[in-house]
């Protein structure tokens, strides 16, 4: 089974780009009470652009440059970095400088640099850069908020109906689940349930369902349980009972999943095996050989559970014949 590459850092980028007023009620709730939300506020990404390509070396990443207005009246510049690394990164003090400087220098505004901290390594906190020389002292601190830090606040992100709070669980769940991606696929059936459950737009859910699939990336064959799985969760949640028709149906796509992972795991699935599985009506020992078939050690092993579930479909069909 692959190990898919986990990506972090686009549905942090699409997130800021949706929901950047819940981004800073979430994670800087000071700065979101000072701002005039009444105002439109203005992504700046031509000015940010501009910036980055002045002051990169090498491969730096600023995420987002927004202004908005204070309640004062004042105009300011938030300047947002989201850092997701796997290790520390000696630089990024001095980047979160350079960038804020040069803002500051190009467009004569007053800019908050802001830093969001996703990597695995509790100990890494940069929150200032500066120097000191000859009584010449040049200093930046900035407010930053590190991740790992929300694993003891857990219940609170599970009752929060902030979307960052929801991107923040999987965002810790993909990191830990590195290794074990049955356990992620737990997760994100967890998170996505919970997604569903809380009441959002279908607009909202589907954005924020999108941003999950993103960041949680499963194997095919997990992928391919996890959605059998969210869609029977929804066809219980829509309707108490299921006409005859449409079982008919969930089982034709019980079965095309199952061959689907046969295919990518052994390559050659046997004419025989097919014919057998295709005989199997029943949803529950459908989902039965769906499990087992993520699992299962060979092909022969797989064509005798498929055999015993044939004969207990059988079975079944004949009681309720009479």
């Amino acid at each position: 089974m692959t190990n898919p590459q986990a990506d972090y850092d686009n549905p942090w980028k699409e997130a800021l780009e949706q929901y950047f007023e819940a981004f800073l009620a979430f994670f800087f709730p000071q700065a979101h009470a000072e701002i005039d939300w009444q105002r439109q506020y203005e992504s700046l990404d031509q000015e940010l652009r501009q910036v980055v390509r002045e002051a990169e070396v090498g491969k730096r990443f600023v995420d987002k440059l927004v202004k908005v207005w204070q309640r004062s009246g004042e105009e300011a510049w938030v300047l947002i970095h989201v850092e997701v690394q796997s290790q520390e990164d000696a630089s990024f003090a001095k980047r979160m400088y350079t960038y804020h400087y040069r803002i500051l220098d190009r467009y004569s505004q007053q800019v908050v640099s802001l830093a969001i901290l996703g990597d695995e390594n509790p100990t890494w906190r940069p929150q200032e850069y500066g120097y000191e020389l000859w009584g010449c002292q040049v200093s930046l601190q900035f407010p930053i908020i590190k991740l790992l830090d929300y694993e003891a606040q857990w219940s609170t992100l599970e009752a929060s109906d902030n979307p960052f709070a929801l991107l923040v669980m999987a965002h810790l769940r993909t990191q830990a689940t590195r290794q074990n991606l049955e356990d992620r696929l737990g997760w994100k059936l967890r998170l996505v349930t919970g997604l569903l459950e809380a009441g959002y737009s279908e607009d909202k859910v589907l954005e924020l369902r999108r941003l999950i699939d993103w960041m949680m990336a499963l194997p095919k064959e997990l992928e391919l349980v996890f959605n059998s799985e969210i869609q029977r969760y929804q066809e219980q949640r829509a309707m108490p009972y299921v006409t005859s028709f449409e079982r008919f149906a969930i089982a034709k796509t019980q079965r095309e999943n199952i061959i689907e992972i046969l295919e990518t795991r052994f390559r050659v699935v046997p004419p025989a095996l097919v014919e057998d599985l295709n005989q199997i009506y029943n949803i529950e020992i459908l989902k039965r050989l769906f499990k087992q078939v993520i699992t299962v050690e060979s092909i022969g092993a797989f064509q005798q559970a498929v055999a015993q579930g044939k004969a207990e479909d059988a079975e079944e069909e004949f009681r309720e014949s009479y």
